[in-house]
C-alpha cells in the first residue's frame, strides 16, 4: 500500500515595511533576528545593510546584543508629519511631508539616532550620506580619537584596524586637540593568551558582552569614570576560559592582541585560506593565514550551521606542530633490522602494491587515523574490502563543554563510519587486530596517521609482522620500525572534506605547501589502489569526492561544488 506525503504548509509571508534610504525606496523586514535568533523589530542598521548603504559601527555585532555606546552609527532620518488630528501631513503633490533634521543644529528639530538600536517604522526615510550625519560622524570620531594614541606604525590591528579606517573615511583630516592625553595602563597581562592596552581602548564593550553572553564568563568590566575609565578583569577573576582570543577578533581597535601572534607578522601579508579546525568533531569553520608557506594563525570563519563567528582557544592554538623542524619529509625503506634508507615515490609503491596483491585474504590490517579526510578514508575502506582487511582507528575523548568544544578530538570519526571504513565502534576492533598480529594471522599492518604503538599494539608486537607500512606526520615509535614510511601532509597542506559530528560535510582548500616528498594520502592511496586492482587512471581531488558520492549512500547526489564554503548535511 502506498502513503501519500502531505506537502508542507507553506511559510507564512514575510511583513515588509516600506521605507527610504538615502533617496530610495526600499521594501524591508519588519521583523529581522537578533543576535539569539530571535525575531525583533529591524533597526534603521540593518535596514542600510539590506540596501547596500554602509552604516560605520564600533559597538555593534550582530551575534552580540546591542549596547548603543559607540554612537559611530548615528543617522539623520525623518518621519512623516503627523498633525492634530493625528492625520498625516501632506505636500502639495499628495505625498507625505517628512520632518528632518538640518544643518546647523535646531534643537527643535529631530536629531540623529542610533543606527543599531533604532527600529524602522513605515514611511522613514534614513539619510546616511547626509550633511548632517557625515557632521555627527566627525564629531563622534573627533572625540574618540582625542586620547587615542598614535600607536599605528606598531600596532598589530593595524591593516584590520576600523578606528584606522574610519578615520580616513569618515573623520577630519586635522586634529584640534592640543592639551596631554590622558595616559593609561599598556601591555597589561589580561590573561594567559591576551595582552591589553587600555589607551587604545574605545570602550565598545564587545569584548565585555562576548565574554558574558556568549562564554558565560562574566570577567571583564569598566572601571573609573570619564576620560579615565578603562578596561579590566573584576578582582580575583582571571580572563582565562577557553574562547578569549574571539574578543581579539571583535576588538575594532588594537586594545586586544594575541600573545601568540603578537608582532609575528603585518596582516596585510598574510595569504588567506578557507579551511577547517581539525581539534575536535565540531568541525569549525576558520581562515587559514600564511605566508611563505608558514601558518601563522587560524581565525574563525562564519557559519551559523556549525560555529556561528567564533571558535575555541584550543582549536586556534593548535596549528605551531604543522612547522615543526621534524616533521616526515622523506620516504624511507627498511629491508633488515637495520636503519632505513631514502627511496622514491615510484619505487615504494610499487613494491607495496605488489606486497599487498600477492597477500592472502585476511593478513592484512589497517588502522587509520579518523583526522583523515572522507576521500582518504574511502579509499581505505576499497583497499580493505579488497583485501579482507581487518579496519579500526583510535578514539580520542576530551572534556566538552557548553559552546563548541565537542568530547570527540577527531575532527571525522563520522566520516570513518559513513565512508564504510569503520562498520564497529570506533577503537572495538584495535584487541583483534592486536591479537590477529601476535598470532601471525595478520602478517601485514598499514598505519595511517597513528601511534598504535602508544594504544595496545607494542613494538615487540609490531615486531612481529613481516611489513609494517605507516604514514604519518610527525615522528612516532611506530613509525621508527616501519618497513615503509610515507610522509604525508596537515590538511593545511592539501584539499579533502570532513564530516562533522552533526553530518555536515565541509570541504578545506590547501593553504602551504607540505615540506619535502610529503604527499596528500589520498594521492598515493588512489594510486595504491589503482596498482592493486590493475587499474588505470588519475583523479583530482573533485573528481575523488564526486566519485565516492556516486558509491557511498551517504553521500548520494552530492558533488564538490555543491559543498560551497558552509558544506552540506547528510543524514547520519
Amino acid at each position: 500500500m502506498s502513503t501519500v506525503t502531505e506537502p508542507k504548509p507553506a511559510p507564512p509571508p514575510v511583513e515588509k515595511i516600506k521605507i527610504k534610504v538615502d533617496g530610495r525606496e526600499v521594501d524591508v523586514p519588519k521583523l529581522m533576528p537578533d543576535w539569539q535568533g530571535k525575531l525583533v523589530p529591524t533597526t534603521m542598521l540593518q535596514a542600510c545593510q539590506l540596501a547596500g548603504v554602509e552604516v560605520p559601527h564600533y559597538c555593534y555585532h550582530p551575534k552580540l546584543p546591542v549596547a548603543g555606546n559607540c554612537r559611530m552609527c548615528l543617522v539623520e532620518f525623518g518621519l512623516p508629519a503627523i498633525g492634530p488630528d493625528r492625520k498625516p501631513i501632506l505636500n502639495e503633490d499628495g505625498t507625505p511631508k517628512i520632518i528632518r533634521q538640518a544643518l546647523p543644529y535646531d534643537p527643535s528639530l529631530p536629531r540623529g539616532a542610533i543606527a543599531c538600536a533604532t527600529p524602522i517604522s513605515p514611511g522613514m526615510e534614513i539619510y546616511a550620506s547626509s550633511p548632517a550625519t557625515k557632521q555627527m560622524r566627525e564629531a563622534v570620531l573627533e572625540s574618540l580619537l582625542i586620547n587615542h594614541p598614535l600607536d599605528c606604525p606598531i600596532c598589530d590591528q593595524a591593516g584590520e584596524c576600523k578606528l584606522q579606517e574610519y578615520s580616513v573615511e569618515y573623520g577630519q583630516s586635522e586634529s584640534r586637540f592640543a592639551e596631554e592625553k590622558v595616559h593609561k595602563p599598556k601591555r597589561v597581562d589580561l590573561g594567559p593568551r591576551i595582552i591589553l592596552d587600555d589607551e587604545r581602548c574605545i570602550l565598545c564593550t564587545r569584548c565585555i558582552r562576548f565574554s558574558k553572553d556568549i562564554a558565560g564568563d562574566d570577567a571583564l568590566g569598566i572601571a573609573s569614570r570619564g576620560s579615565h575609565n578603562f578596561l579590566t578583569n573584576y578582582p580575583g577573576k582571571a580572563f582565562d576560559n577557553n574562547y578569549t582570543l574571539n574578543t581579539v577578533d571583535i576588538c575594532p581597535v588594537g586594545a586586544l592582541t594575541s600573545k601568540d601572534f603578537r608582532f609575528q607578522m603585518r596582516v596585510w601579508f598574510l595569504k588567506e585560506t578557507k579551511s577547517l579546525c581539525a581539534s575536535c568533531g565540531t568541525g569549525c569553520n576558520i581562515v587559514i593565514g600564511s605566508r611563505e608557506e608558514k601558518v601563522y594563525r587560524y581565525t574563525p570563519r562564519e557559519n551559523d550551521a556549525v560555529n556561528g563567528c567564533w571558535m575555541c582557544d584550543y582549536g586556534r592554538l593548535n596549528y605551531r606542530w604543522i612547522d615543526r623542524s621534524d616533521r616526515l619529509k622523506e620516504v624511507r625503506r627498511r629491508r633488515s633490522e637495520g636503519p632505513s634508507e631514502r627511496t622514491t615515490w615510484a619505487s615504494v609503491l610499487k613494491e607495496i602494491s605488489e606486497k599487498l596483491r600477492t597477500a592472502a585474504p585476511g593478513s592484512v590490517a589497517i588502522i587509520a587515523s579518523a583526522r583523515q579526510t572522507n576521500e582518504e578514508l574511502y579509499l581505505l575502506a576499497k583497499l580493505a574490502k579488497r583485501l579482507g582487511a581487518l579496519t579500526d582507528s583510535i578514539p580520542r575523548c576530551g572534556e566538552a563543554d557548553k559552546l563548541l568544544l565537542h568530547s570527540d578530538r577527531n575532527p571525522n570519526s563520522t566520516g570513518a563510519r559513513l565512508t564504510g571504513f569503520l562498520s564497529a565502534e570506533i577503537g572495538s576492533n584495535l584487541k583483534k587486530i592486536a591479537d590477529a598480529v601476535q598470532s601471525r594471522t595478520v602478517r601485514t599492518l598499514i598505519v595511517f596517521g597513528e601511534d598504535v604503538a602508544r594504544h595496545g599494539l607494542g613494538a615487540p608486537l609490531l615486531k612481529r609482522l613481516d611489513t609494517l607500512i605507516v604514514s604519518d606526520i610527525l615522528p612516532s615509535s611506530t613509525a621508527e620500525i616501519a618497513h615503509y614510511v610515507l610522509p604525508g601532509c596537515a590538511h593545511a597542506e592539501k584539499r579533502g572534506t570532513f564530516t562533522n559530528v552533526k553530518g555536515r560535510v565541509q570541504k578545506f582548500m590547501k593553504a602551504v605547501e607540505p615540506p619535502g616528498d610529503a604527499r596528500p594520502e589520498w594521492e598515493f592511496l588512489h594510486e595504491l589502489v589503482l596498482n592493486v586492482t590493475g587499474q588505470n587512471g588519475f583523479v583530482s581531488i573533485e573528481g575523488l569526492f564526486n566519485q565516492m558520492a556516486k558509491e557511498v549512500p551517504a553521500f548520494a547526489g552530492l558533488t564538490w561544488a555543491a559543498l560551497g564554503d558552509t558544506g552540506v548535511a547528510v543524514p547520519i
